[in-house]
């Protein structure tokens, strides 16, 4: 299909999205960009987190990966409901509790503002290498098979997409978003099962023909029952879970959306019905990866990984699934960047800077300084997205669990500390013990032919971290004295 049909097809989409955010906009404030004025719909939330949390990562990656790991990834996927289910049940209720804008003010409140100004740091190194990292996958792709053609060099593909969510995020945020992701996710989720039904008649087979024939070349194996191996099923069931309430639970972009519900029941029913979405759509994703598999030593297609999804639609299929894959594969990568610089502004501006708390600051300058934060992280995703570029790894999904491994790790050790002990923190030894943990982490990770024998370190290094930073925690605290308890030690 000609290039320039693509790009059209690009720009009408973008017009779309600017439809969306010039609708929502109108009227917003500082609270319509950080919680969307408390009143957003919980069925749009729960539907457009959906898009959210999949991702370009999860469109490409998690059925090029199947060529290796089969359906492994329903190992960690079993962990997800439940790391939904413990947010849904232990994390709102605290976060409605205490009326929060950020979820990283329950770390001043309980712990100290370097507890405080600690986490909201780590989310924010977390949240830019995590999102710029499933930026740079979507737009390599889009480079690849659109831009890389009418002589765009990748740089200026990449400024023109960040211009792009700069634009139709910049005054609405929260509020906006809401809508557009649903929108996004909508579009992404016809793609996949469109093309899903068109490979199954490519491939003339049934359902279960072609899962008896993946299971046939090995491909829809599931369980990992050697315990020494990273994919060991225990520890990948564990990591899911821990995953889930670190990057949704622990995470303000994920929870930015879901407290901009009005009540906590609706915001636990978004959750809940997000859970049973991922379940099948995530299925449906391994699915698919059998598929491609299937087919791609018929059409004689030779890449694997990150690029077979793109080279057999692309290369040997029909320009109007072409058409449906670019939708898709452009919905997949919106919501992962457009969420990321919304949330990373709000806790810059509220955890960093502490706008709310500002009183020289009136309205207006208050807004100016958030739209020039915002402009700054659009360009340090800039600056990142052209470093994975360099970087060029062949597949993003293990590059992003594995940097969510020692980002959030940090994060989990301070909200378990908080929740579940009842001591205070020397506040200023607590950048010691988060930065230390992750470096400890390192080593362990380096070492460990020497240190741990023929075990390998998979996801479980997350909550080894989160161990770590707990354990530290606890060595520069001290018993509360009761009287001073209080609504200071608000846990759980």
């Amino acid at each position: 299909m000609s290039p320039v049909l693509l790009f059209c097809i690009l720009i009408g989409y973008f017009a779309l999205l600017l439809g969306v955010a010039w609708a929502t906009s109108r009227n917003a404030n500082n609270d319509s960009f950080f919680i969307g004025n408390k009143s957003s719909n919980w069925m749009l939330v729960a539907f457009g987190m959906v898009g959210t949390t999949l991702s370009g990562a999860t469109f490409i990656s998690v059925p090029g990966a199947v060529g290796n790991d089969g359906f492994g990834y329903a190992q960690i996927l079993i962990g997800y409901v439940a790391g939904y289910i413990a947010v849904a049940f232990i994390l709102l209720p605290l976060y409605y509790r205490l009326k929060l804008t950020s979820i990283y003010h329950y770390l001043d409140v309980r712990l100290g503002r370097r507890a405080y100004q600690s986490g909201a740091g780590f989310f924010i190194l977390s949240r830019l290498l995590g999102a710029t990292a499933r930026l740079y996958l979507v737009v390599n792709i889009l480079q690849a098979i659109i831009l890389d053609s009418l002589g765009v060099p990748f740089w200026a593909t990449t400024l023109v997409v960040l211009g792009m969510i700069l634009v139709y995020t910049y005054q609405g945020g929260v509020k906006t978003i809401v809508w557009t992701d649903t929108l996004q996710t909508s579009c992404m989720l016809f793609g996949l099962f469109a093309c899903v039904g068109f490979m199954l008649s490519q491939l003339n087979l049934s359902i279960p023909e072609s899962l008896a024939a993946m299971e046939a070349k090995g491909l829809s194996r599931i369980f990992t029952f050697d315990v020494d191996s990273p994919n060991f099923y225990l520890k990948q069931i564990v990591a899911g879970a821990f995953i889930v309430v670190t990057m949704t639970g622990l995470d303000q972009e994920m929870m930015q959306k879901t407290i901009s519900v009005k009540t906590l029941g609706d915001s636990q029913k978004n959750l809940l019905s997000l859970t049973v979405v991922l379940v099948i759509v995530l299925t449906s994703f391994l699915f698919l990866g059998g598929l491609l598999y299937l087919y791609a030593p018929v059409a004689g297609v030779q890449a694997t990984g990150d690029k077979i999804f793109p080279a057999v639609v692309m290369g040997h299929l029909p320009a109007a699934v072409q058409i449906i894959f670019l939708v898709a594969l452009i919905s997949a990568l919106f919501p992962s960047a457009d969420g990321a610089i919304t949330a990373l502004t709000s806790t810059f501006c509220i955890d960093i800077l502490g706008i709310k708390r500002r009183e020289d600051l009136s309205e207006e300058a208050q807004v100016r300084l958030r739209r020039r934060v915002h402009l700054g992280f659009a360009f340090l995703f800039l600056v990142l997205v052209m470093m994975f570029k360099w970087a060029d790894n062949p597949s993003m999904i293990g590059v992003i669990l594995k940097l969510a491994s020692y980002t959030y790790g940090p994060l989990l050790g301070l909200f378990a500390f908080g929740m579940i002990t009842r001591r205070t923190l020397t506040d200023r030894l607590v950048p010691v013990v988060t930065i230390g943990a992750p470096i400890l982490c390192a080593i362990l990770e380096a070492n460990q032919a020497y240190l741990l024998g023929s075990y390998r370190l998979g996801l479980e290094l997350l909550i080894v971290n989160g161990i770590l930073v707990y354990a530290g925690l606890f060595a520069i605290s001290r018993p509360a004295a009761p009287e001073k308890m209080g609504p200071a030690a608000v846990t759980a």
